[in-house]
């Protein structure tokens, strides 16, 4: 599951002229490109802090990123095909699956070997067998472990039994049989489902499914969440904490003789952006990742402007600097050989309504519940669309319910809550609050929004939706706090609104519909604890269902029923907009991102000419202030 953290845009930048020796930083970081050879490939670029490097219990993004670069799983996505296409990885093929839909059966391919590493004897790394997968699978699922993809098994026949010996047992006996995770020899892999679970290849593509070696585990213990030994393209090499963390190409690959090839399945839009040059070609292409931890934005902006990191975002404050009004890149960026690549993102923001309180929640008593609903919806109507896209610089694209584009199941017309001022006061009189007073005690109605960040920006953006609601007399408050502090009175049910973002961990509207499902109540991902059982009636019938006409048309329903019921405010999906530089070959916008670095190259000769032309300074595009 996927929740973002709360956007940090860049403050204003001082001045978007860069000055001669300005990017010479401390701490021995330099010249980015000084400590390496002078015809090695290497992609630098930035990354969020990184909590751990461990497939069972790092959850969050930047973690996942980096994990996928070491470690692999039997599936993966297709780097280039559209709609999103599952392949194998590890697997010699895709699996075959039983007419039932529960068994998936995995040959496993041979001649894959983890990194050499001292946990191995001789410190030379061995094969991986099916063994590594059940193992692997079993240590997501020990409670021991709090693992945030503990949910990615529950399927798993007989998995439940090892969870609750893991309950009882610490460290639990991994070698405790499991119905629904079998090894039937050296290189066959055998899962078992208690029921069909359509949407689980595409689950196996996500890292709590990759294969890790026990030795490792038992070999680093405590540690090894700081210590990979994965089969992945890329090793570990050096890892400083909040600062910089650097990969270098897996030499056990050309050992052994491992061959991975870029995809041939560029369609023709693809190929003429030239990816589909590459295929066939063998991969990883880049011989070294290096990554810095940034945390003042506004210098990340300016080192790329330096050619100092390979890509960049947008922030707010830049975009119509860099970006012109028909959605152009800035000609003198455009001239300097950087490229702007934008796509839709498979996310919703939205603000969430505890459905426990009494205000704006659930009533037994069915008139209050009646007005409660119609204050959600008067409450929804009064967000201005508009308003946010122009303030977010026309890079969003307007939610119309739970269902993001393009999936399958999203309603076509428009939700009959959407912004509409003289209709959120008629439905707010409705539910008792004329002029925004409550009729029975004569105040105005006041609400709290918690907000999981704490800096200016989000302030700002709080700032601009509590003014769309003075605009029908009502006081929005907030409560801003740290992403941690904030997860916690999210999953103690202790905030009345709040506002968060939904990045898809698949490509099926499934993933944002258990949102809403009341098995899946805080601290649960559905923080609104909303309940609705013809919902959930629904929701068990889609979520053993295969994809089809009539799957796709209780999705629609499932739909309608959330935006009558406003349990959110469905606010918007943003786009993603970065620049590029044209020494990045072959850079493709992924929702899901995990090990697609492999597939990227870099040109070093084309970096060497742009930096004598632009790198000390003459790069000037105007703007900031």
């Amino acid at each position: 599951m996927r929740f973002r953290v709360p956007a940090i845009r860049l403050s204003k930048s001082l001045v978007l002229t860069l000055l001669g020796g300005l990017f010479l930083f401390g701490c021995g970081r330099g010249d980015l490109r000084s400590r390496y050879g002078e015809h090695e490939k290497v992609s630098f670029g930035t990354t969020s802090r990184i909590r751990g490097l461990d497939p069972a219990v790092s959850g969050e993004v930047s973690s996942s990123v980096a994990i996928s670069k070491i470690y692999e799983g039997l599936v993966q996505y297709d780097y280039l095909k559209r709609p999103y296409t599952v392949i194998p990885m590890l697997a010699e093929s895709m699996p075959h699956i039983s007419e039932d839909g529960l068994v998936y059966t995995f040959k496993i391919r041979k001649g894959i070997y983890f990194q050499d590493d001292p946990c191995f004897p001789g410190g030379k790394g061995r094969e991986l067998v099916a063994d590594d997968f059940v193992y692997s699978f079993k240590r997501v699922v020990d409670v021991n472990n709090s693992s945030s993809g503990s949910w990615a098994f529950d399927r798993v026949k007989g998995i439940d039994a090892f969870r609750e010996a893991s309950e009882k047992q610490n460290p639990v006996n991994y070698d405790l049989p499991v119905d629904g995770l079998r090894a039937l020899d050296k290189y066959t892999f055998e899962i078992e489902l208690r029921e069909p679970y359509p949407q689980f290849l595409d689950v196996l593509t996500m890292h709590y499914a990759f294969a890790v070696p026990r030795e490792a585990v038992e070999y680093y213990q405590d540690e090894f969440v700081n210590h990979p030994v994965g089969t992945g393209p890329f090793c570990l090499v050096e890892w400083k904490r909040n600062s910089r963390i650097e990969f270098v190409r897996n030499p056990k690959w050309a050992e052994t003789g491992r061959v991975e090839t870029y995809p041939d399945t560029a369609d023709e839009d693809q190929k003429a952006r030239g990816l589909g040059e590459p295929a066939g070609r063998a991969v990883p292409m880049v011989d070294r990742i290096v990554q810095y931890v940034i945390d003042d934005q506004s210098t990340a902006w300016m080192m790329f402007l330096s050619g100092q990191l390979d890509s960049s975002g947008i922030s707010r404050e830049n975009f119509d600097t860099v970006i012109t009004g028909n959605e152009q890149l800035n000609q003198k960026l455009a001239q300097s050989g950087i490229r702007l690549v934008s796509a839709p993102s498979l996310d919703m923001r939205y603000i969430g309504f505890n459905m426990d309180d009494p205000v704006i929640g659930h009533s037994r008593d069915p008139e209050q519940d009646n007005r409660n609903r119609k204050l959600r919806q008067a409450l929804s109507c009064a967000f201005d669309f508009d308003r946010m896209n122009k303030y977010l610089n026309y890079r969003l694209s307007e939610a119309n319910g739970p269902i993001p584009s393009p999936l399958k199941g999203r309603p076509e017309e428009p939700s009959p809550y959407r912004f509409n001022i003289e209709k959120a006061k008629t439905l707010l009189a409705e539910a008792g609050y004329p002029d925004g007073i409550d009729s029975q005690t004569g105040r105005r109605l006041q609400l709290e929004m918690s907000v999981g960040s704490v800096d200016g920006d989000t302030r700002q953006m709080m700032d601009l939706v509590a003014d769309m609601y003075r605009k029908i007399d009502v006081v929005l408050t907030f409560s801003y706090s740290t992403w941690p502090a904030f997860n916690e009175k999210l999953n103690r049910r202790q905030a009345q609104l709040f506002s968060l973002t939904w990045l898809a961990d698949y490509p099926d509207a499934e993933n944002f519909l258990q949102l809403f499902y009341s098995k899946n109540e805080s601290p649960g991902p559905n923080h609104a604890n909303y309940r609705n059982p013809e919902f959930d009636r629904f929701y068990e019938e889609v979520r053993v269902m295969q994809d089809s006409p009539e799957r796709t048309e209780k999705y629609e329903k499932m739909a309608r029923l959330l935006i009558e019921d406003c349990p959110w405010i469905f606010q918007y999906q943003s786009m993603s907009f970065a620049l590029v530089h044209e020494w990045m070959k072959y850079y493709e916008p992924h929702e899901f991102p995990y090990g697609m670095s492999m597939y990227r190259d870099v040109d070093v000769e084309e970096r060497r000419q742009w930096m004598k032309n632009y790198g000390s300074g003459n790069l000037n595009i105007g703007g900031g202030e």
